[in-house]
């Protein structure tokens, strides 16, 4: 499979990619700057501006599928659904599936159903708000867009950590320990996204977690 990346220079991004090869895939891998060390092998890196559709679309030519892996910059939060927007036009045009990695704010709280994560300080304490609100426009930009998509929700915590090759996959409720406790490694969350792209499931929206 031929898996183009946005983003692969970023925390999930990168890993997305050295996952991939792991597993025997040919990667496009496309960074916002020149990357400062040489790709892998069966790794094609290009520079490319996500927020242009054109340019993107002829990237994504060819590709059976594409990783949105972007994240704004604090302070730029609001650039997300513009971004996004621009990554499913190229994706369209291309006739390309897109997933993309988004956030944990439009999921269920599953204390309480009624309530967002986005909604919920537990999850959300209030200096990571701005971005949280963001992840759940950039869900209902995907909604309102004719591209072939799907959006993974991340847990609540999402950091480096180690390759386990296991997780638990739920729809739009977030996934909790017996503690209440939400994460995953982001090593094991880009299984997750291989796991989809050569095997796809019936939900468009879906989260995982340990």
């Amino acid at each position: 499979m031929k898996i183009a990346v946005v983003g692969a220079a970023g925390m999930v991004g990168s890993r997305v990619v050295g996952e991939a090869v792991s597993r025997g895939h040919d990667l496009v891998a496309v960074f916002r700057k020149e990357p400062t060390a040489a790709p892998p092998p069966g790794v094609i890196a290009v520079r490319g501006d996500a927020d242009d559709p054109d340019h993107m679309s002829r990237l994504f030519t060819g590709a059976d599928a594409i990783v949105a892996a972007t994240r704004p910059a604090p302070g730029h939060e609001d650039t997300a659904v513009r971004t996004t927007t621009a990554l499913l036009t190229a994706a369209g045009t291309a006739g390309t599936r897109i997933l993309v990695v988004g956030g944990a704010a439009p999921l269920r709280n599953p204390g309480r159903p009624d309530r967002l994560v986005l909604d919920s300080p537990e999850y959300v304490p209030e200096p990571f708000r701005a971005i949280a609100a963001a992840s759940a426009a950039q869900l209902d930009a995907c909604r309102a867009h004719s591209a072939d998509w799907i959006y993974l929700s991340p847990p609540a915590l999402l950091e480096p950590g180690h390759r386990t090759g296991k997780y638990r996959r739920g729809t739009t409720t977030l996934i909790t320990t017996a503690d209440g406790t939400s994460r995953v490694s982001a090593e094991d969350l880009a299984v997750a996204v291989l796991d989809e792209l050569e095997n796809p499931g019936e939900d468009r929206h879906f989260t995982v977690g340990y």
